[in-house]
């Protein structure tokens, strides 16, 4: 595959890395041949860079096994999954799943993507519900702003909620920014 036809989301190899596309913007101008320069996230390592290659440059695309799991318990090193419908348990390793770790509690259904039997992460849903187990007394007076306090849901996350918001209260949290989105019904 060319690297001018990727597309957010494709997932391709160069040089021995497994590559998922974040952003790619094809640049041409009057002397040159077209350059394109795609944002990726190593697959592998999680990290964010930038790859610029000329359009004659082929990569080769990959597609990911995709199995919905789980998760069953945090087991000291790792993380523990498992298939509803077979029933296979698998773990990961949480080093690689820092962030993720915030918003998993037990019985949470999540992606487990897959290449040749090697695990490369998990794909949380966009929002999960949480509940607040600590949060700061609202006080009263500065209403011009949208002020927010802090709180701590039951993952052990820390994050600002409007003053209106109580404990024990069950909040929409995002998966990406970690930020409020409102309360649950």
């Amino acid at each position: 595959m060319n690297v001018t036809e990727l597309r957010p989301g494709n997932y391709f190899l160069d040089e021995g890395n497994l590559y998922q596309v974040m952003d790619i913007l094809l640049n041409k101008t009057a002397m040159r041949k077209m350059v394109a320069k795609v944002k990726v996230k190593n697959m592998r390592t999680g990290a964010i860079t930038e790859l610029a290659r000329n359009s004659g440059y082929d990569v080769s695309p990959v597609f990911l096994e995709k199995k919905v799991m789980s998760y069953l318990y945090d087991g000291g090193t790792s993380l523990v999954f498992m298939d509803q419908n077979t029933y296979e348990q698998v773990e990961i390793n949480k080093e690689r799943l820092s962030w993720e770790m915030n918003f998993l509690k037990e019985g949470t259904e999540i992606t487990i993507l897959f290449y040749q039997d090697e695990i490369l992460g998990i794909e949380l849903p966009i929002k999960v519900n949480l509940t607040i187990i600590d949060c700061e007394p609202a006080v009263r007076g500065d209403t011009i702003n949208k002020t927010m306090k802090n709180a701590k849901v039951e993952t052990g996350f820390e994050l600002k909620v409007p003053l209106f918001i109580d404990n024990g209260e069950t909040i929409v949290v995002r998966t990406d920014t970690g930020e409020y989105d409102g309360r649950a019904n």
